[in-house]
């Protein structure tokens, strides 16, 4: 008897192949990171203002919103080095890979290579994130270029990249700077590259949180805080980690977020010494307002008046809710104030900013040699306008947050040699305690001897 035919055997379904795809769980702080990014990238956007918006709209807190703000701020500042490494791992011009995946590949670099992150969880993390705010094309390619980035650390990158038979463009490699950033440090220190080196590593780390005590003591600005004296400035306390705006001081106006250098500018002019009376004090590019505002409090203690300028209307409305109460908003080249009438003056001029790069991670990238011409001649028609303003015995303060010499000894060397009622005076007296403030008589502050931004300050009084 023949057998029935058998039936042939049924394929069981692939039942993970019929359940649609399930994009992962957000990963808040990496998406957080991922969308500084594509702000700075495609609205110009800063990142110290962007991100503490970002984390207090999305509740993100403590130890994640550390790590969003570890990968923001160090992706944008290792930029150029990350650039260097995916571009040995990828078969064609950076120009040529999506925006939106370079700036996935740049953060899971910066996990890969400058965080504690395992690897396969790095990868893991950045290829999860590249399905969501891409899409699913290019998550193999994200993943494959970043298993090829995590194949060795980030010394062995840098031995195989880094410049051989240039000192200067390896260290702006290696400390992921423009090499013409680089070279301006150098300069400004002198020609010294061990300094230079060490200038760019502490430029290139993640930098406390600087307040200022304007309106209340220091003691109870630390016990509220729970920050850390500064050591040169009365007035300055340092966090290692939190979110001042959170601070009910700094949130009430009797504390600020400020560079402990730019307190020590506010100090130098106020603590100068003075021939005459001392009853009306200005500021004369006075935005965001830190300054005005210690200023202002200073101010009052001795009977003085400080009346602060400000050319853009958004920026004096800072300055107003700093603390300042006298804010007019005009250009300081042509100021609503009759010659020779002022006691004290700061200039803070607008200048490059490449003493604050650690603060502006992605300034680095933006900024230009062919910025300098136009901000050089802004300066010195600010600084003559300034001498103009002064009474005779009258002391100014010309400040920068640059070591650029073309925006610090340069213009005021010019101011001196021009006109001969200005004399150059010795700022460092006037910051007791503070070292290595070098030969004078100006002072350029340093992150990797200060502590501070690279604030340059200069003192010049007019001749009676």
């Amino acid at each position: 008897m023949t057998p029935p035919p058998q039936k042939p055997p049924q394929k069981k379904p692939d039942r993970r192949a019929a359940r649609p795809y399930r994009p992962p769980a957000d990963d808040k702080p990496r998406r957080a990171a991922y969308d500084v990014l594509e702000a700075v990238r495609s609205k110009d956007a800063y990142a110290n203002l962007v991100l503490p918006g970002l984390l207090r709209e999305r509740g993100i807190t403590g130890r994640a919103a550390a790590l969003a703000t570890e990968l923001a701020y160090g992706a944008l500042r290792g930029q150029g080095l990350y650039d260097a490494v995916i571009q040995a791992c990828v078969d064609r011009p950076l120009k040529q890979v999506d925006p939106p995946v370079l700036d996935v590949l740049r953060l899971g670099a910066h996990q890969l290579l400058r965080t504690r992150i395992p690897p396969h969880a790095a990868v893991s993390a950045t290829v999860d994130l590249a399905r969501r705010v891409v899409s699913a094309g290019p998550v193999a390619f994200v993943n494959a270029v970043l298993r090829k980035v995590a194949a060795k650390d980030l010394a062995t990158w840098g031995a195989d990249l880094k410049p051989v038979d240039d000192r200067l463009a390896a260290l702006a490699f290696e400390h992921s700077h423009p090499t013409w950033i680089a070279s301006a440090f150098r300069d400004a220190l002198g020609g010294d590259l061990w300094q230079t080196g060490a200038a760019l590593a502490a430029d290139d780390a993640r930098p406390e949180v600087h307040l200022v005590a304007r309106r209340m003591s220091r003691d109870d600005l630390v016990a509220q805080s729970g920050g850390t004296p500064g050591p040169w400035s009365p007035y300055a306390v340092r966090l290692s980690e939190g979110d001042p705006g959170a601070l009910d001081a700094v949130r009430h106006g009797h504390a600020g977020v400020q560079d402990e250098g730019s307190q020590l500018v506010a100090l130098a002019l106020a603590n100068a010494p003075l021939e005459g009376p001392d009853g009306l004090w200005v500021d004369l590019c006075s935005g965001p307002g830190g300054k005005a505002a210690l200023l202002s409090a200073l101010g009052e203690q001795r009977g003085a008046r400080l009346l602060a300028l400000e050319v853009q209307h958004h920026r004096a409305r800072l300055v107003k809710r700093s603390g300042t109460p006298d804010v007019v908003t005009a250009d300081s080249r042509t100021p609503p104030l009759r010659p020779g009438t002022v006691d004290r003056i700061v200039l803070d001029a607008p200048c490059s900013g490449l003493g604050a790069l650690r603060r502006r991670p992605e300034a680095r990238w933006r900024r230009k040699p062919s910025d300098l011409p136009g901000l050089m001649r802004l300066q010195g028609e600010l600084l003559a306008s300034a001498v103009r303003l002064l009474r005779p015995g009258g002391v100014l303060v010309y400040a920068t947050c640059s070591p650029h010499l073309a925006e610090t000894v340069v213009p005021v060397g010019d101011v001196v040699r021009k006109d001969p009622t200005v004399e150059q005076l010795d700022v460092r007296p006037l910051l007791p305690g503070v070292p290595d403030l070098g030969d004078g008589p100006h002072v350029q502050l340093w992150p990797h001897l200060h502590g501070t931004d690279a604030m340059f300050m200069a003192l010049l009084r007019k001749r009676s």
